[in-house]
C-alpha cells in the first residue's frame, strides 16, 4: 500500500510542470497561442505542447486547417479517447514490448496500457501533462517540461525537455531536446501530427485514401505483430505492394485497398485496415532531403517532411470511431451532404518522425545507445513540414 501511495504522489507531482513559465506570456482570448508567417498560421496550447490548428493555403488561395483537434481547448484533457492529437508523447513514444526494458543488466517494468505492451510510456505520458510556455514571439513558441523520476511507471530519473515550434514562409519547424541529469533512462520523442489535407471539405469523401504519399528513401519497414509491436525483422516492400510508397511518386494512400491483406495490414487479427507501422529512412542524399511528401488532389495542398530522424510512423486512423467532432474550421458549408461530420475511420493520417519503435529491446538494430539518455548527454530531434501546391 505504501508503494502505491508513493507512486500516486509522484503522479500528482508530475501533473504540474516544474519548469518556470515565462513572465507575462498569455494566450489569446480563445486560449491558444498563435504564431504566423507568410502562407501559414499555427496555434498551440500547453496541454501536451499541442498544435491545435494549422492553416495553410489551398489551390484556391484559401486558408484551410489541415490538422485534427477540438474547438474547445478545455476538452483536450477531458477527452476519454485521448488520441494524442498533435502532441508530444514521452518520455518514450510508441511501444515498449511486454512493458519491460533493460539498462546495464537491470530490468525495469512499465505500465501495460496497450494490451501486453506499453504505449507512449503509459497513461501519464507527456501528452497528458500541462507544459510551461517559456517563450512566445510572433513566429515561435517554446514549451518546457520537467518529468520527475517514475512519474510514468518504470521511467526512472528526472528528464528535462523543451520543444520549440516556429514558422517561416509556408513552413512549420519543430525542434526538441532533452537531458537526463540523474541517471540513464529511455528517451524517444515525436510530434504526433494528424493530417487531413482536404480539411474535411471534400464533398465526395472524408477518407484519406485519395491522398498521395511518396517516401523515396523508405523501401524498408519493420515487420509488426498483431499488436503493432515490431517483431525485429526488417522487410522490403516490393513495388506496388501494400507497404510500398517508395517505388514511384504519386501513389495513393489507398493504392492497395483491393489487395488481399489490406483489410488487416495493421494487425488486430484483421480488424485494423491500412497502416500503423514504421518505415526506415535510408540513404537520403542530404540532411535537407524531403523524405515524405503527402498531398491532396482535392485541396491541392502538398506537405513535405524533412527530418533528422531515421524513420517515420504512418498511422491511417483505423481506430477513429466517429465519436469525435470536427472543428468548426473543417465543416462543409451548406446542408444536404452525406459526408459524416465527425472523425471517422480512415479519415486522417498521422505522420510521426522518430527512432525505431521498441529499439531499446532490439540490439540487433543498433539503436539502443540512441534511445538511452544519461548524465552528460543531450537528446536532439528536428523536423519541418513545408506546405505548397501539387
Amino acid at each position: 500500500m505504501k508503494s502505491i501511495i508513493t507512486f500516486l504522489a509522484l503522479l500528482m507531482e508530475a501533473a504540474t510542470v516544474l519548469g518556470a513559465p515565462g513572465k507575462g506570456i498569455k494566450p489569446g482570448p480563445d486560449g491558444k497561442y498563435t504564431i504566423a508567417a507568410p502562407g501559414i498560421k499555427a496555434q498551440f496550447i500547453p496541454y501536451g505542447a499541442t498544435l491545435t490548428n494549422l492553416f495553410v493555403k489551398d489551390k484556391n488561395g484559401k486558408d484551410i486547417d489541415v490538422v485534427l483537434g477540438y474547438d474547445d481547448v478545455d476538452y483536450y484533457p477531458k477527452d476519454p479517447g485521448h488520441p494524442v492529437y498533435n502532441a508530444i508523447p514521452g518520455r518514450y513514444a510508441n511501444r515498449i514490448g511486454k512493458g519491460k526494458y533493460t539498462i546495464d543488466g537491470e530490468e525495469y517494468h512499465t505500465e501495460l496500457n496497450d494490451g501486453n505492451n506499453t504505449l507512449h510510456s503509459g497513461t501519464n505520458n507527456w501528452s497528458y501533462r500541462f507544459w510551461n510556455v517559456t517563450e512566445h514571439t510572433p513566429t515561435s513558441i517554446t514549451f518546457a517540461i520537467s518529468d520527475a523520476s517514475n512519474s510514468s511507471l518504470g521511467m526512472l530519473g528526472r528528464v528535462d525537455s523543451t520543444v520549440t515550434y516556429s514558422v517561416s514562409k509556408n513552413t512549420w519547424h519543430i525542434k526538441m531536446n532533452a537531458v537526463s541529469p540523474e541517471r540513464k533512462t529511455p528517451v524517444l520523442l515525436t510530434q504526433h501530427t494528424y493530417f487531413n489535407l482536404d480539411a474535411y471539405k471534400n464533398p465526395v469523401t472524408d477518407k484519406i485514401w485519395d491522398h498521395t504519399l511518396y517516401m523515396p528513401y523508405s523501401a524498408r519497414y519493420l515487420e509488426a505483430d498483431q499488436g503493432a509491436l515490431p517483431t525485429g525483422k526488417i522487410l522490403t516492400a516490393a513495388p506496388g505492394s501494400i507497404n510500398d510508397f517508395a517505388s514511384a511518386a504519386g501513389l495513393a494512400l489507398g493504392h492497395a485497398r483491393d489487395q488481399p491483406g489490406f483489410a488487416g495490414n495493421c494487425g488486430s487479427n484483421g480488424a485494423c485496415e491500412g497502416y500503423n507501422g514504421y518505415w526506415l529512412i535510408e540513404d537520403k542524399p542530404s540532411r535537407d532531403a524531403v523524405v515524405v511528401s503527402l498531398a491532396s488532389p482535392f485541396s491541392g495542398v502538398k506537405a513535405d517532411l524533412r527530418t533528422d530522424q531515421p524513420g517515420v510512423v504512418l498511422y491511417s486512423c483505423n481506430w477513429m470511431d466517429g465519436s469525435a467532432q470536427l472543428k468548426s474550421t473543417q465543416k462543409l458549408a451548406g446542408n444536404g451532404t452525406t459526408v459524416p461530420r465527425t472523425v471517422g475511420r480512415s479519415s486522417c493520417v498521422a505522420m510521426e518522425a522518430q527512432d525505431y519503435p521498441d529499439g531499446i529491446n532490439h540490439p540487433e538494430w543498433g539503436r539502443v545507445n540512441k534511445q538511452i539518455l544519461g548524465p552528460g548527454q543531450k537528446y536532439d530531434w528536428e523536423s519541418s513540414w513545408t506546405f505548397g501546391l501539387v
